[in-house]
C-alpha cells in the first residue's frame, strides 16, 4: 500500500470527498456515509482525521476492512508526517485516573455489588450512562432486581451438606456454575481489553460465555482466545440482509460455538434516557461539514447508533429458514409469556430466555423471574417436565447466588448474568472476572448447604416461598446495596450562564 501524508489526508475532509484514518491506515469512506449505522455525522466529524480512538470503542477492528470495499482501502498514512497531538487531560480525567489507582484491593470485593459501585465511579460518564441505562422511566430496570426478594426460602434441615455440587449442563454442555454470562455490547467502553477478559477468565474457570453480536471485539478475536473445549455460545441480532445473518450464524457453528440464541425482544431499540442524554452535543460536537445545517440529530445515544441495522420484520415465519441454515441448538433470547414459550415448544426450538433485555426495552415489562413460575406451568401441559429437550432460563438482576438459586428452584435450567460480569471487568479486568466468579461460588456454597440442597437437582419449588412474588407494591426490605448504586433519572438542565 503507498504512503500518504497526513496533510493530504486533511484535504479530504467533506461530505464530498470524506477520507479518514483508521490505525494508520487511510480510507475513503465518502460512499459509506449514507450507510453508517451510527449516521454521517460522527464520521464527519473525524473528516480528513484520524478516527481511531472514537472507533475502537464501539467497533471490533475488522470493522472498516470487512464492509468497506478494498478500493476504497487507499494505503498507510506517512509516519514522517504525523504530528503528534498532546491530548489535554481534563480535570474531570485526572479525577477519574486518580479513582483507578486508588481502587480498593481485589481482595476486599466481597460481592458482586462492590464491582458495580467501582465502575461507576472509574467509568467515563458516557460509559456508564450506556451500560447502566434502561428503557423510559427505568421501572423495569429496578424491579427486576426487586423480584428476586419478594421469593422467600423455605430451607430444609439436617440434611449430610458436608459436599455440594454446583455444577450442571447448559444446552447438553458442561458448566462450573449454574450461571452462563450473557451477552453484552461494547465491551472495550469499559476496558481496554473488552470481550476479551470475559472469555479468558470464563476458559479458566469452565463458565459458558454468550458472544454478543455487538461486541467491541471482533468474532473471531474472541473464539481465538478461548482455550481448547471452551464452550461458547452466539447471541445474534438479526441483520436486514439475511445473507449476512446466514454467514455469520454458519461462520459461528465451524467455528465451534454450541448454541445460537436469537434476541426477539428488540425490533426497535427502547429509548434510554440517560445514555440519550449523554450524547446531546453542543456545536462544539458537529463537525465543520455540518455547520450552520438544520436537522442534524444530536440525541441518539450509542444504543441507537449501533443498532440501525436490526430487522424490524422478524417473526415466526423466519424460524424454520433459521433451523435450515444451522444445526446450533436455537434459543429465543426475549420471551416474557406463557403464549410465545408455547409456541417456541411447538417450533422445535431448544429452549427460550425469560428476558426484558435488562429492563432496556419495554419498561414496566415484568421479570424474567415473574414470568418463570406461568411459563413453566405452561410447559408442563406438554408433557413431564423438566423436559431435556427444551430448556428455560431466567436473566435480568441478578446479583447474588441466592438469585440463582431461586430461579432454578421455580424451573429455570440456568441463570444469565450480564451487567455484573461486565462491572467487574471494567473495575479489575480479567481478575475482577475470575473474582466474581469465586464470590458466586462461595455463595452457592454457602445458600445451598445452609437450604439443604446437595446438587441443583435437589432444588424445587417447595423450597421457595414465591406467593408473594406477584405483588408489585409491598413492605419488602429495600436491597440498600443496589439502590445505593443506582443513578435516578435527571430532567432536561438549564444552560449556565455566559
Amino acid at each position: 500500500m503507498s504512503l500518504i501524508s497526513t496533510h493530504t489526508v486533511a484535504e479530504h475532509a467533506t461530505a464530498s470527498s470524506c477520507w479518514i484514518i483508521v490505525h494508520g491506515k487511510v480510507y475513503d469512506v465518502t460512499d459509506f456515509l449514507p450507510e453508517h449505522p451510527g449516521g454521517s455525522k460522527i464520521i464527519l466529524k473525524y473528516a480528513g482525521a484520524d478516527a481511531t480512538e472514537a472507533y475502537d470503542p464501539i467497533h471490533p477492528p475488522d470493522a472498516i476492512t470487512t464492509h468497506l470495499p478494498k478500493e476504497k482501502h487507499l494505503g498507510v498514512v506517512d509516519p514522517n508526517t504525523v504530528i503528534k497531538v498532546v491530548k489535554e487531560v481534563t480535570a474531570e480525567e485526572k479525577i477519574r485516573q486518580e479513582l483507578i489507582v486508588t481502587r480498593p484491593p481485589l481482595d476486599e470485593i466481597v460481592n458482586l455489588h462492590d464491582f458495580e459501585a467501582i465502575a461507576k465511579a472509574i467509568l467515563s460518564p458516557k460509559a456508564w450512562a450506556y451500560y447502566s441505562s434502561a428503557s423510559d422511566d427505568e421501572i423495569t430496570i429496578r424491579e427486576n432486581r426487586a423480584a428476586y426478594q419478594r421469593i422467600w426460602f423455605r430451607p430444609r434441615i439436617l440434611r449430610d451438606v458436608s459436599v455440594v455440587d454446583w455444577s450442571t449442563t447448559i444446552l447438553g454442555q458442561r458448566s462450573s456454575l449454574p450461571v452462563y454470562i450473557s451477552a453484552t455490547a461494547l465491551g472495550k467502553l469499559g476496558h481496554p481489553d473488552g470481550e476479551l477478559n470475559l472469555t479468558r477468565a470464563a476458559g479458566k474457570h469452565g463458565v459458558i460465555q454468550m458472544i454478543p453480536t455487538l461486541a467491541s471485539c471482533a468474532f473471531d478475536e474472541i473464539v481465538d482466545a478461548a482455550v481448547p473445549g471452551q464452550v461458547q455460545f452466539l447471541q445474534l441480532y438479526v441483520n436486514r440482509d439475511r445473507e449476512i445473518t446466514r454467514k455469520y450464524v454458519q461462520h459461528a457453528e465451524k467455528r465451534g460455538v454450541k448454541g445460537l440464541f436469537i434476541t426477539v425482544d428488540a425490533p426497535q431499540l427502547g429509548r434510554r434516557e440517560k445514555d440519550m442524554r449523554m450524547k446531546f452535543v453542543d456545536e462544539s460536537g458537529v463537525a465543520k461539514v455540518q455547520e450552520n445545517q438544520s436537522g442534524i440529530r444530536k440525541d441518539e445515544g450509542v444504543a441507537r447508533a449501533i443498532s440501525s441495522f436490526i430487522d424490524p420484520s422478524l417473526s415466526w415465519k423466519d424460524i424454520p429458514w433459521f433451523k435450515s441454515i444451522t444445526n446450533m441448538p436455537i434459543v429465543l433470547k426475549g420471551v416474557a409469556t406463557p403464549e410465545d414459550a408455547l409456541m417456541a415448544y411447538d417450533y422445535g426450538l431448544a429452549g427460550i430466555v425469560l428476558s426484558n433485555h435488562g429492563g432496556r426495552q419495554l419498561d414496566t415489562a415484568r421479570s424474567g423471574i415473574e414470568n418463570l413460575i406461568e411459563v413453566v406451568a405452561a410447559l408442563k401441559t406438554r408433557g413431564p417436565w423438566p423436559n431435556p429437550k427444551f430448556e428455560v432460563f431466567v436473566d435480568g438482576g441478578v446479583r447474588r447466588a441466592s438469585d440463582v438459586l431461586k430461579a432454578i428452584a421455580l424451573g429455570a435450567s440456568a441463570v444469565g448474568v450480564g451487567r455484573a460480569f461486565m462491572y467487574s471487568f471494567c473495575a479489575y479486568g480479567q481478575e475482577g472476572v475470575e473474582k466474581a466468579f469465586e464470590i458466586i461460588q462461595d455463595e452457592l456454597m454457602m445458600n445451598m448447604r445452609l437450604l439443604g440442597a446437595r446438587t441443583i437437582d435437589e432444588l424445587s419449588p417447595e423450597m421457595v416461598d414465591a406467593n408473594a412474588l406477584h405483588s408489585h407494591v409491598g413492605l419488602t426490605p429495600p436491597d440498600n446495596l443496589y439502590n445505593t448504586i443506582y443513578q435516578p433519572l435527571a430532567l432536561a438542565q438549564f444552560k449556565t450562564k455566559l
